[in-house]
């Protein structure tokens, strides 16, 4: 399927590589002509209206913010056509404040375990992702790839892992619904329990229907979850680098994704 619309794109506002003024150049380059910035815990600050057009791309401006259901696995919800609130912005400032720490704590337990110094300081918008190239890069480690840093020390339950605090499940869909215009669940295969996963869809309005797994996945379940809660499809490639376009939507679908984003 050839890529109209790229829903799911991070930049150097949270933890991609790709600063905003780029974004355009990538799109065309991956013949996409819609990219949806969805930074983590973030609303880009360069992103006045909910809908622009920046050098010739159209750019939705979006977040990706993780939640935490009552009992249940965290998930990520994707907000689309943000329009900040004093509310929203009030709740990402305690989240970053808490990543900002979090951050520090992962930075100081990887360099006392590797024994050496990342040169990386605790900001807001850090990810553990900064630490994974940090290390890839520092010249006294053997690590080569950013998965490997993840599945030894920075992973879920890895020796260096810091957990973090987040907003529960409901308070997160009651500032995006007031926030965005439209909300829906961010690649559901990527949970641990993605039943329980799909179930949460039906307080929202969409899911991340297109999505490169890297594997295959059964996707009759998602398919039921559509039709059941009427929702919204949407796709993205989660990209953190300068690459698009590995996943998204049609023209047609994305069609049907704008008129569904209430402004």
């Amino acid at each position: 399927m050839s890529v109209f619309a790229d829903l799911h794109v991070h930049t150097t506002n949270s933890d991609g590589e790709m600063e905003l003024s780029e974004v355009p150049a990538a799109a065309r380059d991956a013949d996409v002509s819609v990219v949806a910035i969805t930074d983590h815990d973030r609303l880009h600050p360069d992103l006045p209206t909910p809908i622009t057009v920046v050098d010739g791309i159209t750019i939705v401006h979006g977040i990706e913010l993780r939640v935490e259901p009552e009992g249940g696995e965290r998930v990520d919800i994707l907000g689309y056509g943000a329009n900040p609130t004093p509310e929203l912005i009030d709740e990402l400032d305690r989240v970053q404040s808490d990543r900002k720490e979090r951050g520090r704590k992962i930075i100081a337990n990887v360099e006392g375990h590797l024994g050496v110094d990342l040169g990386l300081e605790a900001r807001e918008g850090l990810g553990r992702p900064h630490v994974a190239r940090a290390v890839v890069n520092h010249p006294d480690t053997d690590y080569e790839e950013i998965g490997a840093v993840f599945d030894d020390l920075i992973g879920n339950g890895g020796p260096c892992f810091v957990a973090r605090e987040v907003t529960s499940f409901e308070r997160g869909i009651e500032l995006l619904n007031d926030a965005c215009g439209l909300i829906g669940l961010a690649h559901p295969y990527r949970y641990e329990d993605p039943t329980a996963a799909l179930e949460l869809t039906e307080h929202l309005d969409a899911v991340e229907r297109y999505y490169d797994y890297g594997r295959e996945v059964d996707t009759r379940p998602l398919e039921r979850a559509i039709a059941d809660h009427d929702l919204v499809p949407t796709g993205g490639s989660d990209a953190h680098d300068h690459t698009l376009g590995k996943a998204g939507l049609s023209k047609p679908e994305y069609r049907h994704f704008r008129s569904a984003v209430s402004l």
